[in-house]
């Protein structure tokens, strides 16, 4: 029996005891939905009706350590044990912020004002845990049926601007369609007060969990909801493109379909959120390069060099991570130049310095591949992936010899000092030219003369 099982298996023998006490145990949120759709389910949560907290902690105390989540909002977990507890509790919003509620525990509430404070109809189904009946109060078994996400109450729905991503979110991984009503209250729920950690949890589940990340974008768009934390994004539609390479619509229309193509490849890169992120990011520079000539033909030339600030900006907003905000710009710098070097035919020694320029070499070629599929017509010639992983594997032959080293060439006799890097870029510049150690170590101690002579 796996950990999953064992958890059903324990969370009935709770709910006999809770029974016994004269409560109920109800599966509730994600767990009957997916439960429901047949989806994968992780996480269980279980709500606890009908008796008092003591009542309750005596009993889970009796299966193993209580870890306290948050005992004044009525959350337990057993250690070792894949399951949230929580009893019914009334919340009432007193500010903007997700911790600006007034909570209180209130186990005898009922499943129907319980259910109430749920985000959406699907999500407020409730399951009891003994004989498997469903409650649903606010017809979430249609809107299942019906791929609907439907909001349970629009009053305590927008306490909560969280709910907005949220929308969008459940519309990108379930492939659900928020009703109008829905869409209409998100729009006029502003998402400043947003902390950067609850936007950035609810963005990176859309970009590794959606099978088209696009919908997450394009619900937003539709919720007129883009503006607050995805400004650069937003700046994309309308933003021409020339239509002879670009036959699909505008930047923002190009940037979803290389997302979604992005998706395809994400579990093959080394870091799949900074990988979808920077396909995200990589054509924001063209809001800026935009350049229309008089006879209407459309360029965006350098959009590779000036998308870079644009999008350090955006990766600032949503997250503390350098790595991330290293690895995006880098990526958008170099995202045209798989394309254009296999286009060019050019040789190894330029395709290993483009590789070596990355700070994932694979990951680059995955990029390149996703922008060249977001675009009618498809740019890639045949046998572009096998250029691409040639070049690849030449380039880590290259720099899998022997090189020229800082410790060398202060053993040749080089003092370290202002031009120090610039001999050492120029070793390496050998090393990806395919020059041996001892040819490339005599040629870089002739460079460093040559350069302190001309000084």
């Amino acid at each position: 029996m796996d950990g999953f099982e064992n958890d059903l298996k324990t969370a009935k023998e709770i709910a006999r005891r809770v029974s016994g006490k004269n409560g109920t145990a109800f599966f509730v949120g994600g767990f009957v939905r997916d439960s429901l759709l047949g989806r994968p389910r992780d996480d269980i949560d279980i709500e606890i009706h009908g008796i008092l907290p003591g009542d309750f902690e005596r009993i889970l105390a009796d299966f193993g350590e209580v870890r306290e989540q948050g005992k004044s909002f009525g959350i337990y977990r057993l250690c070792g044990c894949g399951i949230d507890f929580a009893l019914p509790r009334r919340e009432c919003a007193t500010g903007s912020s997700h911790r600006d509620f007034d909570i209180s525990v209130d186990p005898f509430i009922g499943p129907k004002n319980a259910a109430m404070r749920r985000d959406f109809t699907v999500n407020a189904l409730m399951q009891n845990v003994l004989t498997g009946e469903i409650l649903d109060f606010f017809g979430g078994m249609s809107d299942l049926k019906n791929r609907i996400l439907r909001c349970v109450c629009e009053k305590t729905f927008a306490e909560d601007p969280l709910r907005v991503l949220r929308a969008a979110g459940f519309a990108a991984r379930l492939g659900f369609e928020p009703d109008e009503k829905t869409v209409e209250v998100c729009s006029k729920i502003p998402l400043g007060g947003l902390s950067k950690e609850r936007v950035d949890g609810e963005l990176e589940k859309a970009l590794l969990y959606s099978d088209k990340p696009s919908v997450f974008f394009e619900t937003l768009r539709k919720m007129n909801r883009l503006s607050e934390w995805f400004g650069e994004l937003e700046a994309l539609i309308g933003v021409l493109q020339s239509p002879k390479y670009h036959a699909e619509g505008d930047v923002w229309d190009h940037t979803m379909m290389v997302l979604d193509a992005a998706a395809g490849f994400r579990e093959k890169t080394s870091n799949p959120k900074a990988f979808m992120l920077s396909a995200l990011c990589h054509d924001f520079g063209k809001a800026i390069s935009i350049q229309i000539s008089e006879d209407g033909t459309i360029h965006n030339h350098g959009h590779d060099r000036t998308g870079v600030l644009p999008a350090e900006n955006f990766i600032r907003r949503i997250s503390a991570e350098n790595f991330l905000r290293k690895y995006v710009a880098n990526m958008v710098a170099l995202h045209m130049q798989p394309n254009a070097l296999r286009k060019n035919g050019a040789s190894v020694k330029a395709t290993n310095k483009m590789f070596d320029k990355s700070c994932a070499p694979e990951d680059l070629m995955y990029l390149s591949f996703s922008d060249a599929s977001g675009k009618i017509p498809f740019s890639c010639t045949e046998g572009y992936m096998e250029f691409q992983r040639e070049r690849l594997a030449a380039y880590r032959e290259a720099v899998s010899r022997p090189c020229v080293t800082g410790d060398d060439l202060i053993e040749a006799g080089l003092v370290p000092d202002k031009d120090f890097s610039d001999i050492l870029h120029y070793a390496q510049s050998l090393r990806l030219s395919g020059v041996d150690k001892k040819a490339a170590l005599s040629q870089t101690l002739a460079y460093a003369r040559d350069l302190k002579n001309s000084q």
